[in-house]
């Protein structure tokens, strides 16, 4: 019964892999990545008044993986572009969403169960790119873990990876928001997809592409089509890196953030905490400190 079942598995991970992305996942892809582009403060406006500059960023938002991969392989950045159905299906979705009369389109694809099955389409292509840019870097650089690692994970980042070029040509300057600095879930998951395909194409994770494919496809789906519903922000990776991080690098990923709410709950906590809370703060201040803080506090008494 096991061995049958393993086998109805792998068939069904084969032929799940074998399914053609054009034209109805691809769709699905460029509508939710332009809805994302539409959420953005000033693209609307910026459609109204430069028209072809925000086609230009709906285009990065779609292939800028492909930009980002080429651009690391060292082949021609403008390649994927002569795929002419993709750029027209890309440009069709881009005019619906900003330009459809009453934003018909815009609010049928934003309704939340259409949305979902969106999103859920879309981590099926984006865990494909992964696979099939590690299995083109490989094609390149047989021994080149880095290498393929890099492809495959800006495959699947998209358009975050280059976020500060793109929010050039909307007229907009916040280095602040570099993807590498604030990592979402998307690009933390896609790089430790770059991973897992990188070692399974390199023969050092025993399991099939198929399967991985299939298995990484519904863990994907599964936990955006959470996120997305319960509109959170958070990362599964989240209580992971919390005990992984602080042992390898000292903090866990955005320590300045945990810091800070760490010292603001220990100001709270010393107002109203017992003589156990004001007996540990103690120490931290030198005698002088403290009765130079008494002299004041009797110098506001007096006035």
């Amino acid at each position: 019964m096991d061995l049958l079942s393993a086998l109805s598995l792998g068939e069904l991970a084969l032929s799940f892999s074998r399914v053609p992305l054009f034209p109805v996942f691809d769709l699905s892809y460029f509508i939710v990545s332009i809805l994302y582009l539409k959420y953005e403060p000033g693209a609307v406006e910026l459609s109204r008044r430069h028209p072809l500059a925000s086609w230009l960023c709906a285009m990065l938002h779609c292939f800028g993986s492909y930009i980002l991969a080429d651009l690391l392989l060292g082949e021609p950045l403008i390649d994927y572009f002569s795929n002419s159905s993709s750029i027209l299906l890309a440009s069709a979705v881009w005019y619906l969403i900003f330009f459809c009369p009453l934003d018909l389109f815009y609010k049928c694809v934003c309704f939340l169960p259409v949305k979902l099955i969106f999103v859920a389409m879309k981590e099926v292509v984006r865990v494909r790119k992964i696979a099939v840019g590690i299995h083109h870097a490989h094609h390149h650089y047989h021994h080149g873990w880095f290498v393929m690692i890099a492809t495959g994970w800006v495959k699947g980042s998209g358009v975050a990876l280059m976020s500060n070029f793109e929010q050039l040509l909307r007229g907009v300057w916040k280095p602040e928001t570099n993807e590498l600095l604030h990592m979402s879930f998307p690009t933390k998951a896609s790089l430790y997809g770059a991973i897992l395909f990188t070692l399974q194409q390199t023969r050092w994770l025993p399991v099939s592409k198929a399967t991985l494919i299939f298995i990484f496809t519904m863990f994907m789906v599964s936990c955006k089509v959470f996120l997305t519903a319960t509109h959170s922000h958070s990362s599964p990776f989240d209580a992971l890196e919390g005990y992984i991080c602080p042992v390898l690098f000292g903090a866990a990923w955005g320590g300045d953030h945990h810091h800070n709410n760490h010292g603001g709950s220990h100001g709270g906590s010393h107002g109203g905490g017992g003589p156990g809370a004001q007996h540990s703060a103690v120490p931290a201040k030198s005698k002088e400190e403290l009765s130079e803080g008494s002299r004041k506090k009797k110098t506001k008494k007096a006035d």
